[in-house]
């Protein structure tokens, strides 16, 4: 039997109600293989933004068995499943002074909890006076170093040429986040998940707010995500755009 990038099996979620708990689905499978792009579509209020995040690990209420390129979820930490399976959600979190901090806060977080790694107590030599300086450095230089170091990684430039492809030309990367609007968070968000390369991205209805336009660019470049072997899953309500390579509808707890 052949390989899929994902697969899950006997998905069910079951939310607590007024009247006891409620399900929402039950007994779903997917499949999906590298370059394709899946449109999750249906009525709402039927649990597609539930079964996206159970894919990803992070609705407490959801459970089931899912591989990733054939090795099961619980061979991976949270941490690790969710730096290879990306959830956009709907409205996006940005966490930072501007738009550069925004998009690099992944690499930030993942640099400094290298640091934090390399600077455990099991690492720390027998004398505790240098002990005590390393800590202190560590809590002087941390930050700086983290942000330093996530500049490095992912230069001004890329940040921009992923922004401008997105139509997010007018969008300074000095700009602070609170200054844009719905679709210009939405696609800030969207080029901070898409740099990080994962090897699956939900997206929740992540051309929701934008202009024809606007929703034409995002499509190109997840069509080209796609083409460089990334699956996409999308929540959409907007007409067919001709990028996905099939539909599948959820409607009263089931797939077709």
């Amino acid at each position: 039997m052949s390989t899929h990038l994902f697969s899950a099996r006997d998905m069910t979620c079951t939310v607590p109600s007024q009247d006891g708990e409620k399900t929402i689905f039950q007994g779903l499978s997917f499949d999906i293989d590298a370059g394709e792009i899946v449109d999750l579509v249906g009525p709402s209020g039927t649990g597609k933004s539930s079964l996206l995040t159970a894919f990803a690990r992070l609705n407490p209420h959801a459970g089931g068995t899912m591989f990733l390129d054939g090795r099961p979820s619980t061979e991976f930490t949270p941490q690790q499943w969710r730096c290879s399976v990306a959830y956009l959600p709907q409205k996006p979190v940005l966490i930072g002074d501007n738009v550069a901090e925004v998009i690099r806060l992944p690499w930030t977080l993942a640099i400094r909890n290298e640091q934090d790694d390399s600077s455990s107590d099991t690492n720390h030599p027998a004398d505790p006076q240098a002990h005590a300086r390393t800590r202190g450095k560590r809590r002087r230089s941390g930050i700086w170093g983290a942000v330093h170091n996530g500049v490095d990684m992912l230069p001004d430039d890329k940040i921009r040429t992923t922004l401008d492809a997105i139509g997010c030309e007018d969008i300074d990367l000095g700009r602070a986040p609170h200054d844009l609007s719905g679709g210009q968070a939405a696609r800030v968000s969207l080029a901070r998940t898409l740099l990080t390369d994962p090897k699956l991205l939900l997206a929740d209805e992540v051309d929701a707010g934008l202009d024809d336009d606007n929703a034409a660019k995002v499509a190109a470049i997840l069509s080209d995500a796609a083409q460089r072997g990334m699956a996409v899953i999308r929540i959409r309500h907007r007409p067919p755009d001709g990028v996905a390579t099939r539909t599948v509808t959820l409607d009263e707890g089931g797939l077709r």
